[in-house]
């Protein structure tokens, strides 16, 4: 019975949102004159295949383009009959140009496949294409080239996590997370999809490494706020991840060794014509240099590794549909043993998708997917013969399809619908490994599910050349909660001279998943749904943008936003007993709001950014702080980054990144207490705390210096990757706490790494 309500609850919010979209768009969705014409296809790499995510089309007499989508496909709408000159350019490859005679109501396709140019030039004609790229609605999204992603490594190993944070306004709790703390939201407010499927744990334990292996990652988009109404279930950010293809020309592939981990793809076309597919893992062998190192037994070293697996196969029908399936694994392992003790820590991903593209017409594209993803984590403890053990999990069944649809030259419409159905499961056993009845009080197993269906609608209209306005609703059911919630989005874009451009939006969010989480802890996480105890989540975004381009070459982009946040969550510490969500979390309000500056230079031998945030975050919980306002741990007031690269010759290129940020908030002490008896104390005290999050550490900062040569073994190309982790040496503060262990406080402090040079050599074959 239930089931039967949630399909009518999904196909009632479907219909609705067609008939609202449908009758506000009909007016202004006028047909095209019957003189014009439409220009539709993909953008391929001519090497191997990829389509190409952000290539410009150009139609530059008519003063049309577009910007190919994230499956490569464009369409260009309302070309008048007559011939014209054709471009398409893309960074680092070979400009297309052709010519192309457009009839009267008729249509014409247009595949394209690019060379790669053999030496990345400062390239004009790319520049100009900023004109097109301006006529999109994007706000706050950034693309990051890949290329730049593998160049920036910590300890050897290139991160797409570290290489964001690099990016003003994206905040992280220290320098060696992985977590991204976005405009004053918590990572767990930002949605990770990788091939369009939600990740629910993207770093590997102890967050100094991402789950993404950068071989693997064709394209990373990111929307630090005001994000479309296609996306949805999150409060603050949108990361979007595509993973590559394959070549469908050759089999190739590389490796790599380097001082954390080794890693290797291979990739190439199928048996099957129009077929490719693509592998890569990667792992570290800790375990196998500890076998070097001496073993002490009054401090020995835990086992620890990793591995992430990435695959994908997709195969072409025809110019007109491609069906993919990828999939990803990732774990981590930690074991101890000794005095007593032992422990065993599990951290495990899984995903798989199978999507189904189709170009319906020269102006429709559709997209349908199948998911399924999976996050679990084991922690299990022997102390001297009493066993604890935590088990807990989050599965995503998802089931979604997407219409878009380039109705005339001044509209584009999008569609979408979207059913979840997760899986929690959380098992707790203190009962210290008897089987008596009379323990089962210590333990705790639980499985529950719940269903999730929403569906959206969003029109861009251009008003004139300078003008559009892009108009989405979003509505969600949330079964659990039993609350149905309507997300409007709003963004415009006004175009004041080639080279300025001012963009704003407006949008409301809602989130139903929590996450129960330790901040020192993070294999603690434990995902739940809002339930009818609390109010679902909420946040209002306000963002302004103006883009220009003072320089040649260089981006100048200045963001101002206010983000409100409201029933947001922190872990309740004083859990006695779990009924219901209400048990678990403690709800307030916050809010967040600042500036980011942002310069970039994408093209040419030297490239790179620099960018500087001032950012203020507050919370307010009743049952936090005595009800007094506070910041929140990740505060970082000021907060400037750069990163540069420069490409010496077609031997060397170098690097360097460098960045300052405000200290962390901590929470002081004021005074200790003691318990007397007979005028003696026994133990040392406990303190009292300060105010919550009150003070500061001092500020942060560090530079990374990093140098790639290129050359080859035996006939292969090859790369010796030289990197050294903090130049100057200067220990950032991990956190502070007070040693209460003497008959005086001392405070003291945890430090992170030291300088740490290292290399790493990569071989293509």
């Amino acid at each position: 019975m239930k089931k039967k309500r949630n399909l009518r609850i999904s196909l009632l919010l479907i219909s609705a949102l067609f008939v609202i979209f449908g009758t506000q768009t009909t007016a202004l969705a006028a047909p095209p004159a019957p003189e014009s014409s439409t220009l539709s296809g993909f953008v391929y790499d001519e090497e191997s295949g990829e389509t190409l995510i952000g290539a410009v089309v150009a139609v530059r007499a008519a003063k049309k383009g577009k910007v190919t989508n994230r499956n490569g496909f464009y369409a260009i709408t309302g070309i008048a009959a007559g011939e014209y000159e054709v471009d398409v350019s893309y960074v680092g490859y070979e400009k297309f140009v052709t010519n192309i005679t457009f009839k009267n109501g008729k249509a014409e396709r247009l595949d394209v496949r690019l060379k790669k140019q053999a030496v990345e030039t400062e390239a004009v004609e790319v520049v100009a294409d900023r004109d097109i790229e301006k006529r999109e609605i994007t706000i706050s999204k950034i693309n990051v080239d890949v290329k730049q992603i593998k160049e920036i490594r910590i300890g050897g190993e290139s991160d797409v996590f570290r290489s964001l944070q690099y990016l003003p306004g994206i905040l992280t709790s220290s320098q060696i997370s992985s977590g991204l703390f976005i405009r004053g939201g918590s990572p767990d407010q930002n949605l990770v999809l990788l091939d369009g499927s939600v990740v629910y744990n993207p770093s590997h334990l102890f967050g100094f490494i991402s789950t993404f292996n950068t071989d693997a990652i064709k394209d990373v988009e990111l929307i630090k706020g005001g994000f479309q109404a296609e996306y949805g279930g999150r409060l603050s950010a949108v990361l979007n991840l595509t993973q590559n293809d394959g070549s469908l020309k050759e089999t190739g592939g590389a490796a790599s060794i380097g001082v954390l981990s080794s890693k290797a793809y291979l990739n190439g076309p199928s048996p099957i014509e129009g077929g490719s597919w693509f592998v890569s893992g990667r792992r570290t062998y800790f375990e196998l240099i500890k076998a070097f190192l001496p073993d002490d037994p009054t401090d020995p070293l835990p086992d620890f590794n990793f591995w992430d697996v990435n695959a994908k196969y997709v195969q072409r029908i025809g110019d007109d549909d491609k069906i993919t399936l990828s999939g990803f694994s990732s774990a981590d392992v930690l074991s101890y043993s000794a005095f007593g003790l032992g422990f065993d820590l599990g951290i495990g991903n899984d995903l798989a998708a199978l999507r189904w593209n189709r170009v319906i017409s020269e102006k429709l594209f559709s997209e349908v997917t199948i998911n399924y993803s999976a996050y679990s984590n084991i922690f299990d403890i022997d102390q001297n013969g009493n066993d604890f053990k935590v088990n807990n999990g989050i599965e995503d069944f998802t089931m979604k399809a997407n219409l878009e649809w380039f109705t005339n030259e001044r509209i584009t419409h999008k569609f979408g619908w979207e059913s979840i159905k997760y899986g929690f499961k959380y098992l707790q056993d203190f009962s210290g490994g008897s089987d008596t009845a009379s323990t089962s009080a210590g333990v705790i197993d639980t499985l529950f599910n719940d269903w999730n269906h929403a569906a959206f609608a969003q029109v861009n209209y251009r008003f004139t050349g300078e003008f559009s306005v892009q108009a989405g609703l979003r509505a969600t059911h949330f079964s659990t909660a039993e609350a149905t919630k309507l997300d409007p989005r709003l963004a415009f874009l006004l175009r004041m001279n080639e080279d300025v451009a001012i963009k704003g939006a407006w949008g409301i969010y809602h989130q139903n998943l929590r996450l129960a989480s330790n901040p020192n802890f993070s294999f603690f996480d434990t995902w739940l749904p809002t339930d009818q105890s609390l109010e679902i989540s909420k946040a209002v975004h306000y963002i302004l943008s103006v883009e220009t381009q003072p320089i040649e070459g260089y981006d100048f982009n200045v963001d101002v936003y206010y983000k409100s946040l409201e029933n947001v969550n922190e872990l309740n510490r004083l859990i006695i007993s779990v009924d219901r969500a209400s048990d678990v979390f403690l709800t307030g309000d916050a809010e967040s709001f600042g500036m980011e500056f942002f310069v970039q230079k994408r093209f040419g031998k030297f490239t790179g950014w620099a960018g500087y945030a001032l950012g203020f975050i507050e919370s307010t919980f009743e049952d936090i702080n005595n009800g007094e306002p506070f910041r929140p741990k990740y505060d970082r007031r000021h907060d400037f980054k750069a990163v540069a690269q420069y490409q010496i010759n077609d031997r060397w290129l170098v690097g360097a990144n460098f960045l300052f940020q405000s200290g962390q908030s901590y929470t002081g002490q004021t005074s200790q207490i003691f318990s007397l008896l007979d005028g003696s104390s026994i133990g040392r005290g406990i303190t009292n705390p300060s105010q919550r999050f009150g003070l500061r550490l001092p500020p942060s900062h560090q530079l990374n210096l990093n140098a790639s040569y290129f050359f080859k073994i035996a006939g292969l190309d090859s790369k010796l990757n030289l990197d050294i982790f903090n130049v100057y040496n200067r220990r950032d503060i991990w956190f502070r706490f007070y040693d209460t262990s003497g008959d005086i406080v001392e405070v003291k402090d945890v430090l992170l790494l030291p300088i740490l040079p290292t290399f790493s050599i990569e071989v293509k074959f």
